[in-house]
């Protein structure tokens, strides 16, 4: 089958090339990302790869129509960026990739709440230049700290386990729990979570109810010195509404490994450039904040994950069987 695959990189041709071999599909990698004017570029391919940034919208999914797109695969677990219902109408095809390496992004999650509260980062720095003060650096113990988890799908629940295992209290907060987090876990209203924890981790997708969770209502009654951590979608955040909660000190740290408008800035090298954006400039002038961009989900494990699931992907539409993780309006499916 035809793939145009769109924002792509280096690595993504690398493991996507390897994972080929065994399906041998004509592959087409794009730098540019898919977008209105770039869609034309989709011409004569039946299926078409996109990522997280890309844009697929009615208008977009109309022209990749008319060229004869036929299937749109993910290599991602969200699919917020894509119309589903203009698919639907259009008589186009979207799967993705719904567990690629939970692991991965968990990790990350730990990560970034380590680094914030150890202060590693700002100590490499020092030591680097000679400066072995520790005035600045003081961080706390983890064990015996409440941590509260939004969402508790395959990532919420692996980043439970291991903030458990560090001697945490866990609460989670997700509509419809699987049987085993509500055996293992606390689960609780989203209200009833927000002022008992001290670290607050994001881990749901985004859909309309999720748009800003995190606002300032919310923010004003979490408790002061709330560390908050997004590793799932930027828009979850709203991203001023959190400046004012830094300048207060009503959130004591911020890790973000998205950003509400990140599909201008991450995965380019921008270090030449002016970046533009004041907002997320602002971000960067707190030293209890700390960005990422968007590199979760990137471990060796979990790219072979992506390519082999999105070409098996490709296979299974192509020959009408085998694992199609399709995405329907409102509904995820996997047969």
């Amino acid at each position: 089958m035809k793939i145009a695959f769109f924002s792509s990189k280096t690595y993504d041709r690398n493991s996507f090339c390897q994972a080929n071999v065994g399906h041998a599909h004509d592959m087409t990698f794009f730098e540019l990302p898919l977008n209105q004017d770039s869609a034309k570029l989709a011409q004569g391919f039946a299926a078409v790869c996109v990522f997280v940034n890309d844009i697929v919208n009615r208008s977009v999914l109309e022209l990749l129509k008319a060229g004869g797109t036929e299937l749109i695969v993910l290599r991602c677990a969200g699919f917020n960026n894509v119309d589903l219902v203009a698919a639907e109408q259009l008589g186009i095809t979207v799967a993705r990739v719904p567990a690629y390496s939970p692991h991965a992004v968990a990790e990350h999650a730990l990560a970034l709440i380590l680094t914030l509260n150890r202060k590693t980062h700002r100590a490499y720095n020092r030591v680097r230049e000679g400066n072995f003060a520790l005035d600045g650096l003081l961080g706390f113990d983890l064990a015996g700290k409440t941590i509260g988890v939004v969402g508790a799908g395959k990532i919420g629940e692996i980043f439970a386990r291991i903030m458990r295992a560090m001697g945490c209290q866990v609460l989670i907060s997700d509509p419809d729990p699987s049987p085993e987090v509500q055996r293992e876990f606390k689960v609780v209203s989203f209200a009833e979570m927000i002022p008992q924890v001290d670290i607050l981790s994001l881990h749901c997708p985004l859909t309309p109810a999720t748009h800003h969770l995190i606002n300032g209502d919310v923010l004003n009654a979490c408790k002061k010195g709330l560390m908050l951590i997004n590793t799932s979608r930027g828009k979850m955040v709203d991203t001023k509404a959190a400046i004012q909660a830094l300048k207060s000190g009503q959130l004591g740290a911020l890790g973000l490994d998205v950003y509400e408008e990140e599909g201008d800035l991450f995965f380019s090298d921008l270090s030449s450039e002016v970046i533009q954006d004041d907002v997320f400039m602002r971000l960067l002038t707190f030293p209890n904040v700390l960005i990422t961009g968007h590199q979760g989900f990137f471990t060796r494990e979990a790219l072979k994950n992506i390519a082999d699931t999105t070409l098996g992907n490709v296979t299974a539409y192509q020959l009408g069987e085998g694992d199609l993780f399709q995405v329907i309006a409102e509904k995820v499916t996997g047969h």
